[in-house]
């Protein structure tokens, strides 16, 4: 029996095509289709597409994953975004390594961001113990770099219109492929004015 299970094993693994580690000049040929919406480094100039330049490679390759599930299971499971799963759906792992690999390698362009409220640092730094809000701090860090191990992404600089977009998404689950659905429940005690505050604050931090 233990012979048996040994030699299924490497049947398995003869028969499962090999997934090459991303490779970023592959995919900055490949990401040629996705610079209409995120530029052509992944510094969008459309607020309400994410820059994705500089993020971590393993957050951009879940988020892939995530989108391309959506598209296959009609949002049932992943992450459901109607103009981005479409566009996942016909990636292959290799695709999403490459293009992963590629805008990881990118450097990130942060603007200037004026007005932004002091209720934004002070949620992201320090939170609010009486409504149970959880620092941004904690999980994404002082200088928003976030934790590549921990799955946490970096959110500095981000577009204050796509972190508007994706906290008002998180507050009312219709965006729910959070780790241990830990957004939610931080941006659920969130109200219209914290958010608007909070994404100003974090695309301001460079």
């Amino acid at each position: 029996m233990k012979k048996l299970a040994i030699a299924l094993s490497i049947l398995a693994t003869l028969s499962t095509p090999a997934i090459a580690a991303g490779d970023a000049e592959a995919g900055k040929t490949k990401a040629i289709i996705c610079s209409a919406c995120h530029g052509v480094d992944g510094n969008s100039m459309i607020d309400m597409y994410p820059k994705i330049a500089g993020q971590q490679e393993t957050y951009l390759k879940k988020q892939l994953h995530d989108l391309r599930q959506a598209a296959h299971t009609g949002g049932k499971e992943g992450r459901n975004e109607p103009l981005m799963s479409p566009m996942a759906a016909g990636l292959s792992d290799q695709d999403i390594e490459d293009l992963s690999a590629f805008y990881a390698a990118q450097s990130l362009t942060v603007t200037e961001v004026k007005d932004v409220p002091a209720l934004g640092e002070q949620l992201y730094k320090g939170g609010d113990t009486v409504r149970g809000i959880t620092a941004c701090i904690a999980c994404h860090g002082p200088n928003g770099k976030g934790s590549e191990a921990a799955g946490f992404p970096a959110i500095a600089g981000q577009h204050a219109n796509y972190i508007k977009i994706q906290l008002t998404k998180f507050h009312d689950s219709t965006r729910n492929n959070d780790l241990n659905g830990m957004m939610q429940d931080v941006a659920k005690k969130l109200t219209s004015e914290d958010i608007e505050a909070l994404a100003k604050y974090v695309a301001s931090i460079k």
